[in-house]
């Protein structure tokens, strides 16, 4: 998996030296025909996780950019109306995430949504504790965060 993310950051670079475009826009779109072209020609690194992983954090990023939207949007509407929409409360979140890393990107992507906090994470490793700006439902609010951004975190990273 890593030569082939290796090789593609090469074929990234390349793309945008040869087409003059030494800025982030080159760089995205030399690594995105250099992910295509690898993709087409798949069948001579024989098997290879990579494709599915890049897929993964695509759609990683995707789910984060739409919640991150979405909780503003809630937060903003609950700041500028005279009423408050607001029922906060601190849920606990049982993890399938196990390693160190895997818990502090779960932990971070809900402390970086507005509306939402990880405070801490159980002894065992097992629960994060979440404060949240909006709770209507536990259960609800738990399936959402092991859903929406704990089962895209763990396609991502295993």
């Amino acid at each position: 998996m890593s030569n082939l993310f290796v090789f593609n950051l090469f074929l990234a670079a390349g793309f945008a030296v040869i087409m003059d475009q030494l800025n982030p826009t080159g760089f995205v779109s030399g690594f995105v025909i250099g992910y295509l072209a690898l993709w087409i020609t798949r069948h001579l690194y024989g098997p290879s996780g990579y494709f599915a992983r890049v897929i993964n954090i695509i759609r990683l990023a995707a789910t984060f950019v739409w919640l991150l939207l979405v909780s503003n949007f809630r937060v903003l509407w609950d700041v500028i109306t005279p009423r408050h929409f607001s029922r906060p409360a601190v849920i606990g979140v049982p993890l399938d995430a196990r390693t160190d890393f895997e818990i502090m990107l779960v932990a971070n992507i809900i402390s970086l949504t507005p509306g939402t906090l990880s405070l801490d994470v159980s002894a065992d490793r097992k629960t994060l504790y979440v404060h949240m700006m909006f709770l209507d439902d536990v259960e609800t609010a738990r399936r959402d965060i092991k859903e929406k951004i704990e089962k895209r975190v763990l396609e991502a990273v295993r």
